[in-house]
């Protein structure tokens, strides 16, 4: 399967090298209309940052059912002078949540935490867009915003994806009158085909286009949220918005087998356990493995970082992450663990060396973007679980998220992706909940060759993980590294995910050392690019498990 997956993307190669003008820019995501906002941004005289934010802009349109400016996000930016820049756009939790705000009657409503009015976080999507912009962007951010206006106004057809979705999530999206509205049609889902109109986020677009994120964060679109929330039993105010905030955080660096790592720290859990997972593999010769015996050192790596994930992982404003997780000595430690012959039980959490007071200062997309300047930018954006919390906004047409889901609702409970946390998850006021999105950025002699992310839920860190390690420990380009089949383990649930494609032979062999498998045809979504630093040539892929495109010039 490696073999022709390397011919199919080594044919693609030569297509780009024959393009003299390819190296410009480029640019991946999982939709078409996203990857033309992108490159219409680039041929306006932007840059990769440009790029991201209108192709960002322009799914929160095409793609809404998994993120928008009802969301957050994470941004990893390379600049072209070097500087590396981390904005964590993620939602944050009203002041007026509580540890124990889904427990009612003594017993846990853990369906408050994914539907309705108390499932949402305060936004964080639009804030972030414009910290970058100003910060390394060339254009306004109207520019950007006004063609992704005109889509939502004019309407686009729905591919088999949206329509599959909203098929799924029709009967809790019904319950609200707003998003039955633009959603449903004679109370049934749109179909593939069908096109969605959606005007009045069109005029949100527009009215922050032309008055700024302040009208969202100070105005009339926080004001409007007020009064829903008090009308339908929820407790975000206009205050909650006017003081959200957009820091910028402190890079997630580590190596891997030469290379130098840039990722997302905390709240992303993403970063750090890449950079883990990564760390623990470096002590195996898995480009020599056979599938079987890579895919368990792999697994067996993936499901001690998960464990961590569950008890250290946190808002490291309010929690105290330690910076040892991404420790090689502590890898080295972990790499002990690992018996190549037998899966191995992972009672619990390991314990990292770490100092006091020391901390990092399936329903998402990733998207990425790079220019001949050498910006280059890594965006994961999400509304949590398909459709976020179910409510738009009446008279704004934005969907709100359901982010509160991701905090640990109660120690130890699962959520919706079936992953566990410990009080460093809890809900507080004011508190950011944990996230699985991984972007990332790999450089090769201090410059980037690689940019990835993925979308999937807990999915996210490995796919990213996976990629990388195709392209590193195997010579693959993206195409053909995406092409690859996946697996996925999080501890908890002991099971690993994996796709049948490995063939009946492999997945025999992984499940006689032990693992118990969960077979799937397929999961997540991965984009990335790579460049060629010998002939100048950017090699842009998107992920062929779902639609997308990838584009350069």
């Amino acid at each position: 399967m490696k073999a022709f997956s390397a011919l199919l993307v080594l044919a693609t190669g030569l297509l780009h090298a024959a393009d003299a003008s390819f190296p410009k820019h480029a640019i991946a995501t999982v939709h078409p209309l996203a990857t033309q906002a992108g490159m219409q941004a680039f041929e306006k005289g932007g840059n990769a940052i440009d790029a991201a934010i209108a192709a960002g802009l322009t799914l929160g349109v095409v793609d809404g059912h998994n993120s928008g400016i009802g969301g957050g996000c994470f941004f990893v930016i390379h600049a072209a002078d070097g500087t590396v820049t981390c904005i964590d756009g993620r939602e944050m939790a009203p002041a007026k949540a509580s540890r124990d705000m889904y427990v009612i009657n003594g017993k846990l409503d853990d369906e408050a935490s994914k539907t309705g009015a108390l499932a949402s976080g305060v936004p964080g999507y639009l804030k972030a867009c414009a910290a970058a912009q100003t910060k390394h962007g060339k254009l306004k951010l109207a520019d950007v915003l006004l063609p992704a206006a005109d889509i939502a106004e004019k309407g686009f057809p729905l591919d088999e994806v949206y329509a599959r979705k909203l098929a799924a999530t029709a009967a809790k999206l019904a319950k609200f009158p707003a998003s039955a509205a633009i959603f449903l049609k004679d109370g049934k889902p749109l179909e593939k085909g069908q096109t969605l109109v959606q005007t009045d986020l069109a005029a949100t677009y527009r009215a922050v286009a032309e008055k700024g994120i302040a009208w969202f964060y100070e105005g009339e679109f926080a004001t409007k949220t007020e009064e829903w929330m008090k009308a339908n039993g929820g407790i975000t105010t206009a205050v909650d918005y006017a003081n959200y905030k957009a820091p910028e955080r402190e890079a997630i660096r580590s190596k891997y087998r030469g290379y130098d790592l840039i990722t997302m720290p905390p709240p992303s859990s993403g970063g750090v356990h890449v950079a883990q997972i990564l760390n623990v593999l470096e002590h195996f010769p898995i480009r020599h493995f056979r599938a079987s015996s890579r895919i368990h050192v792999i697994t067996e790596a993936m499901k001690l970082a998960f464990a961590d994930r569950a008890h250290w992982l946190g808002d490291p404003d309010f929690a105290k992450v330690p910076r040892g997780l991404v420790s090689p000595d502590y890898a080295a430690e972990l790499a002990k663990k690992i018996d190549l012959d037998h899966a191995s039980a992972v009672p619990s959490h390991n314990m990292p060396p770490h100092w006091e007071g020391d901390v990092f200062g399936k329903h998402t997309t990733f998207l990425c973007t790079a220019d001949a300047e050498g910006n280059w930018v890594a965006l994961n954006q999400t509304i949590n679980t398909g459709f976020g919390s179910k409510v738009v906004i009446p008279g704004t047409g934005v969907l709100l998220n359901n982010e509160m889901d991701d905090f640990a609702v109660q120690p130890g409970i699962p959520n919706a992706f079936k992953l566990v946390g410990a009080e460093a998850n809890a809900v507080a006021p004011g508190k950011r909940p944990l996230s699985s999105m991984s972007p990332t950025i790999v450089l090769k002699n201090g410059k980037p060759f690689i940019v990835t992310g993925a979308a999937g839920g807990p999915t996210i860190i490995t796919q990213a993980l996976l990629l990388i390690s195709n392209i590193i420990d195997d010579d693959m380009l993206p195409a053909a590294a995406l092409a690859e089949p996946r697996f996925h383990h999080q501890w908890n649930p002991d099971e690993l995910k994996i796709e049948k494609a490995f063939g009946e032979g492999t997945l025999s062999r992984v499940k006689a050392l032990g693992h118990k498998l969960a077979e799937t045809t397929t999961f997540g979504a991965c984009q990335a690019i790579f460049f060629d630093q010998e002939k100048k040539l950017f090699f842009p892929a998107h992920d062929p498990r779902v639609p997308g495109k990838a584009d350069g010039k």
